[in-house]
């Protein structure tokens, strides 16, 4: 679909409301999808790093211990 202006294009032959809302509520989707993806990764990566530094404590404490005796 050609348009005559930019005014044209943003008014989308009489459907801009609706079409502008649809991309806004897709990106804005997306945005929060994103969003809430790094943050859980993140998340995982801090326990995983968190359950790893206890294990190597762990393993330390167990192997000080059988020095000791």
């Amino acid at each position: 679909m050609q348009f005559e202006s930019i005014s044209d294009f943003f008014n989308m032959g009489g459907y801009a409301f609706y079409v502008w809302l649809a991309y806004g509520v897709t990106f804005s989707s997306l945005a929060v999808l994103v969003f809430q993806s790094v943050k859980q990764k993140n998340k995982v990566l801090k326990q995983i790093a968190q359950k790893l530094a206890r294990e190597e404590r762990l393993k330390q404490n167990r192997s000080n211990n059988e020095s000791k005796t």
